[in-house]
């Protein structure tokens, strides 16, 4: 959904949780008296509009605001923090212009560093605001499959975030996404009513935190996800959900990881 299908104005509501509870090192389970971070709950959310000024290019604004738990160990003595606020803002450009069903196109944009990341409480690597500006570099491609009838849909995505400041001492790591799915026809059950199961598998690689205040034993990653979700759509309202496990993972010292995560997107078409 969040890929153009053409002009107009698209604005979105999206929600990711994510448990941070299981202590891991490498490619295996490790014991949790090995870090000191306990556990790491957060609600992402984040409101924005999309608009295509045309069949070739578009703009979207995300503002995002987070809510974190955090448990840590300091002196034998645990220590809760809990906060919410504002995380930063993603501006982001779109070239779809390469076909005219604008199949493929690609992302451009900035990671502003406006969310505070000088919360007591928090490490670098946990505060909400990262305090980089990153540079945000993606492309997509939509495909058609399945023989003759061509029955089948599919995507890849894949984004690069790379930070261009150290800001504190602290820099985090530069990452790259990628994700690709497949999905058939939609069910149709009335005129404007349809549902749509989509599989997916994400990868994600993320180098080391840098800088005097960064973690660097204990962050970056590779990753590999199993997302299965579903799309309903209801003439110009979309809602997907899906929920997203890991099949594979290796972790750099010791980090807190989810066993899954879930997402929802909201988004209304004018």
């Amino acid at each position: 959904d969040m890929l153009p299908q053409g002009s107009g104005t698209q604005f979105f509501y999206q929600a990711s949780y994510l448990d941070q509870t299981d202590n891991w090192s490498g490619t295996s389970r490790a014991p949790a008296a090995d870090n000191e971070d306990q556990h790491i709950r957060t609600l992402y959310q984040s409101v924005g509009l999309r608009h295509m000024f045309n069949r070739d290019w578009g703009l979207s604004v995300d503002l995002p605001y987070d809510e974190r738990h955090f448990t840590t160990v300091e002196d034998d003595v645990p220590a809760v923090t809990n906060h919410g606020q504002i995380g930063d803002i993603r501006i982001t450009g779109m070239y779809t212009g390469f076909s005219g069903d604008m199949s493929s196109g690609l992302t451009f944009g900035l990671k502003l560093a406006n969310g505070d990341w000088k919360v007591p409480g928090f490490d670098r690597d946990t505060q909400i605001g990262t305090g980089s500006t990153d540079l945000l570099l993606g492309g997509y491609h939509q495909f058609r499959f399945g023989g003759l009838d061509g029955k089948w849909s599919g995507f890849a995505h894949v984004l690069l975030d790379a930070p261009l400041n150290t800001q504190g001492g602290y820099r985090p790591g530069t990452e790259l996404d990628a994700a690709f799915g497949a999905y058939p026809d939609s069910w149709r059950f009335a005129p404007g009513v349809e549902l749509t199961p989509l599989v997916q598998v994400v990868g994600s690689l993320r180098r080391p935190d840098g800088g005097a205040a960064a973690n660097a034993g204990d962050t970056g990653y590779s990753r590999l996800l199993a997302a299965p979700g579903l799309e309903l759509r209801v003439k110009r309202l979309r809602v997907f959900a899906d929920i997203e496990a890991p099949l594979w993972q290796n972790v750099r010292g010791n980090q807190l990881v989810a066993p899954w995560q879930a997402k929802l997107t909201v988004s209304l078409h004018l």
